[in-house]
């Protein structure tokens, strides 16, 4: 181990690790992503079998998260699969509120309140991968006076579906 600096590592430890970041990569697109038609989340079974059904292999030198949203990329194809919104809520100042509005158009998905009085106020769901761009922008352009609040990190479903 010294001379080499590597560590032997037997085949059933390998497979074993492997295994666990199969399950942890599974679990992850299964708390990130829901069915587009019934907002609901997918079970982590329901997620290794497709993951095994597109013959996914697990690369052990590269993060979980990041494997996950490569899972999801390629889910998409096979089957119907989208990342949950989040749900955010801005305020900003009255002036600069218009024309910030429109920069943000295309980066929101659905605006579900708008309130303008003294400043403006949205309640929207965006898509998570947009989150960081919307951050800069909102303090970019307001200069720290305009806030960004997160009020739900996914937002899907519950509860049982009613069949009629």
């Amino acid at each position: 181990i010294l001379s080499k600096g590597e560590l032997q590592v037997s085949d059933k430890e390998r497979h074993t690790q492997l295994e666990q970041m199969f399950r942890d990569i599974a679990t992850i697109v299964a708390d990130k992503c829901v069915n587009p038609e019934t907002k609901r989340p997918y079970t982590v079974i329901l997620i290794e079998r497709a993951m095994k059904d597109i013959h996914y292999s697990v690369k052990p030198h590269k993060s979980t998260k990041q494997q996950a949203l490569e899972v999801i990329r390629q889910l998409k194809e096979t089957m119907q699969i989208e990342r949950a919104h989040m749900r955010l809520r801005f305020i900003l100042p009255a002036k600069e509120g218009k024309k910030l509005k429109e920069k943000l158009k295309p980066l929101i998905k659905v605006i579900e309140n708008e309130d303008f009085h003294e400043q403006l106020e949205i309640v929207c769901l965006i898509d998570p991968g947009c989150f960081r761009e919307i951050d800069e922008l909102i303090r970019s352009e307001t200069k720290g006076k305009g806030t960004l609040e997160v009020l739900s990190l996914k937002d899907v479903e519950e509860g049982d579906e009613k069949l009629e």
